[in-house]
C-alpha cells in the first residue's frame, strides 16, 4: 500500500471510530471496528481488545477471529504475558520475538508459537492515570513494530478508551464501572448467541460469529442487541 493510500485509509478508520461516539453507541461494535482496522491497516496478523472487569481481571471483548486458537493465546497473555504487564504498568509492551519471552510467560510463549505467532505488542488503553484494558497486536513474523504503526496503534487505543469512557470524568467512577461492566456482560450474551447459532446451523463457533455480525450490520443493529434477541429467541438467524 502506498504511503498516501495508507494515510487515507487510516484517516477513514479514525473517522469511522469517531462516528461510533454517539448516544447509545454499542461498545462491542466500536471495539470490533477497532481490531479489524488494526489487522487491515497495521502490521498485525491478528488483534484483540482485553478489558478489565471490576476485579481487575482482563477479559477478551473483541478479536479479529473467534477461533479458539486466538482466544486462548489472548487469555494466556492476559494471565501472565505482555497484556497483563501493559495493563499493570500503563505502558506499551513489545515482544519482537516471542520465542525469547521470559520464562514467567512460558504458557503464553508456548501457545503463541504453537499457533503460529512470532511477535506481539500490547498497547495500554489509558486515560490519564486510569488504564481500562489493552489493545493487542499479534504477528506471524518476528521483528519490531514500525514507529509509524506504534503511533497509529496507540492512537487507535486512545480513541477507543475515550469512546468507552464516553466523556465521563474520572470522578464518575461508578459510571465508568457500569460502562465497562456493560461491555463485559455483552460479551457473555454474544458467546451464548454464538452457541445457539452454531447449534442451530451446525457450524463452527467462528462462523457463528460471522453470521451474527453480518445480520447486525445488514439490519443496522448493534451486535449486542442482536445477540440478546437470539438468546431470547425473538430473532432466528
Amino acid at each position: 500500500m502506498t504511503a498516501p493510500g495508507r494515510e487515507q485509509d487510516l484517516l477513514q478508520a479514525f473517522a469511522h471510530l469517531a462516528d461510533t461516539l454517539v448516544a447509545d453507541y454499542d461498545v462491542v461494535d466500536m471495539l470490533q471496528n477497532l481490531v479489524d482496522s488494526c489487522r487491515d491497516l497495521l502490521d498485525a496478523t491478528a488483534a484483540g481488545v482485553l478489558l478489565a472487569d471490576s476485579s481487575g481481571d482482563l477479559d477478551l471483548i473483541a478479536s479479529t477471529s473467534e477461533a479458539s486458537r486466538l482466544v486462548e493465546v489472548m487469555q494466556l497473555a492476559a494471565y501472565a504475558g505482555p497484556c497483563i504487564e501493559s495493563f499493570s504498568t500503563g505502558t506499551m509492551v513489545s515482544v519482537p520475538d516471542i520465542s525469547r519471552a521470559p520464562d514467567a510467560w512460558r504458557l503464553f510463549r508456548e501457545k503463541a508459537i504453537e499457533q503460529g505467532f512470532a511477535a506481539v505488542d500490547a498497547i495500554p488503553m489509558r486515560l490519564r492515570e486510569t488504564t481500562i484494558g489493552t489493545l493487542n497486536l499479534l504477528r506471524a513474523e518476528p521483528g519490531p513494530l514500525s514507529e509509524n504503526d506504534r503511533v497509529a496503534a496507540q492512537a487507535f487505543a486512545d480513541v477507543a478508551t475515550i469512546g468507552i469512557l464516553h466523556e465521563r470524568t474520572l470522578a464518575e467512577s461508578e459510571q465508568i464501572r457500569q460502562q465497562l461492566q456493560y461491555a463485559l456482560n455483552s460479551r457473555i450474551v454474544i458467546e451464548q448467541a454464538k452457541g445457539v447459532i452454531a447449534h442451530t446451523h451446525g457450524i463452527p463457533i467462528d462462523d457463528a460469529f460471522t453470521v451474527l455480525r453480518s445480520y447486525a450490520r445488514s439490519h443496522q443493529q448493534g451486535i449486542s442487541t442482536v445477540a440478546q434477541a437470539v438468546v431470547d429467541r425473538t430473532v432466528e438467524l
